[in-house]
């Protein structure tokens, strides 16, 4: 499943995913989300990004579509390493409250029949 639109919003990245599912990514839970090599220890997978080092008020400033499966963003503190696989953000909406979808049991139910 791609992007249908991708839209920056004044409280999060509105993803509309070609089923017309509406997903809602605050900046800072997708900031926190990031798997670089700056933000997650290769060897281990530990998590070396601290919440506390990212500001509340962080946007995304402008991203690019990485091919067919990814997105990659320009934050504000000027990060730009992370790429984001659609399907990391699909299952980032399907396993966690903190992205607003009120269509999420569609969006499953659409993954599981491709």
């Amino acid at each position: 499943m791609e992007p249908k639109s991708v839209n920056r919003l004044s409280d999060g990245l509105e993803i509309i995913w070609d089923n017309n599912v509406s997903c809602l990514y605050p900046y800072k839970y997708l900031r926190l989300q990031c798997a670089c090599a700056n933000c997650v220890e290769e060897l281990t997978g530990k998590k070396l990004l601290k919440v506390s080092e990212i500001s509340e008020d962080i946007i995304i400033v402008e991203y690019l579509v990485v091919g067919k499966y990814a997105l990659q963003f320009l934050w504000s503190d000027g990060h730009e390493t992370g790429i984001y696989p659609y399907n990391s953000l699909l299952r980032y909406a399907l396993n966690d409250e903190s992205v607003a979808s009120k269509e999420k049991e569609k969006l499953l139910n659409d993954i599981k029949n491709e």
